[in-house]
């Protein structure tokens, strides 16, 4: 058993949009990543996704809902099924708690799809 920092752990994370797993509780990954743009939108049909700011702040695009603005300390769980498209006008760092069947950007796949084998790198838990 060990200690971690989000922070430390965010300071690992050389390319934007790459998320790390930096620990596992049962069936979710912990993640931290950082971001800057935009992804792509996508949903995840049969996962719920946690999004925690660390540092920045976080948009999130919702289909046919009001964005979710997020700001250090805060959180917000996409449902399953819900299309949505994260956007940083910023640089932003987050954790992000999801189920290990979770796809790095749902079905849809772009340039931008980091697969789980690249996620995991050593540092799965």
């Amino acid at each position: 058993m060990s200690t971690a920092s989000l922070t430390a752990e965010l300071e690992h994370v050389h390319e934007h949009w790459t998320p790390r797993v930096v620990g596992r509780v049962n069936d979710q990954y912990v993640k931290v990543a950082k971001l800057l743009g935009e992804l792509v939108w996508h949903d995840h049909a049969d996962e719920d996704e946690l999004f925690l700011v660390v540092y920045g702040e976080l948009r999130i695009q919702l289909e046919g809902q009001d964005d979710v603005r997020l700001s250090p300390g805060e959180f917000f769980v996409v449902p399953k099924g819900v299309r949505h498209n994260p956007v940083a006008e910023q640089e932003v760092g987050i954790v992000l708690i999801e189920t290990v069947t979770t796809a790095h950007t749902g079905d849809v796949v772009v340039d931008g799809t980091v697969p789980i084998e690249t996620q995991l790198g050593s540092s799965e838990s």
